[in-house]
């Protein structure tokens, strides 16, 4: 059994819903980890299919739920490699903070050893985007010395014309430009104005300002098909 095998089937075993492996050497802030490690955990469809009037309550709990999920998978994956005689880095969210800088992001997304690993794309809405759950699901990600069998970058949006998510924000953040891997994200879409209106909307549907909507995860046809299987 290869490494990477063991790695996948430890991180299914404990909750993640997929896995990948990529090659992050042009782009690990830590010069010596030059592979990545990413996974997801997807949302419960029963949470999604009640979104059409988002953010719910159930939502932004099951959220933070997921977020304590995924951080704890990090730092079991940590472990996992260091004891198999490797470094490795979890990127938590305890330990990249809440300061993400100027366009709410920080020095390697988790998006982007998705995309290498070629799990997924991303979506007009800025989101990471599956053909099996589509934007219903969050990611987390370690960073590793560790010899991984690495799969095959996904470049571009597979998007095509649709413009759901565009169509569902009422905040304005997205442009209708489809990614591919030489755009930075405020180039087809604004993370001020999504905060914008997510302070408002969740204001109003929670009782409280939080930056959090959703609109565009429910919009997304592939997020649809998911949950109406």
């Amino acid at each position: 059994m290869t490494l990477s095998i063991k790695i996948r089937n430890y991180l299914l075993k404990n909750g993640a819903t997929e896995v990948g492996f990529s090659d992050i050497t042009k782009f690990s802030p830590k010069s010596e980890l030059n592979n990545g490690i990413v996974f997801y955990i997807s949302y419960p469809k029963e949470i999604i299919r009640n979104m059409e009037n988002a953010p719910t309550s159930d939502y932004l709990h099951e959220l933070i739920s997921i977020n304590k999920q995924l951080d704890k998978l990090g730092m079991m994956c940590e472990e996992f490699l260091i004891n198999e005689g490797y470094k490795g880095y979890a990127q938590t969210k305890l330990r990249l903070g809440t300061d993400f800088g100027e366009f709410n992001s920080f020095d390697l997304p988790h998006k982007t050893i998705a995309t290498r690993a070629g799990l997924g794309w991303i979506g007009k809405s800025a989101l990471f985007t599956t053909k099996d759950y589509g934007s219903a699901l969050r990611l987390s990600s370690v960073l590793t010395d560790a010899p991984l069998d690495v799969g095959q970058p996904i470049l571009k949006s597979k998007c095509g014309k649709c413009l759901k998510c565009y169509d569902a924000c009422p905040g304005g953040a997205i442009s209708g430009k489809e990614w591919n891997y030489k755009l930075q994200r405020n180039q087809f879409y604004d993370d001020k104005k999504c905060e914008r209106y997510a302070l408002k909307i969740s204001k109003e549907n929670l009782g409280k300002a939080d930056t959090v909507c959703g609109k565009c995860i429910f919009a997304c046809p592939y997020t649809q098909n998911y949950i109406k299987k």
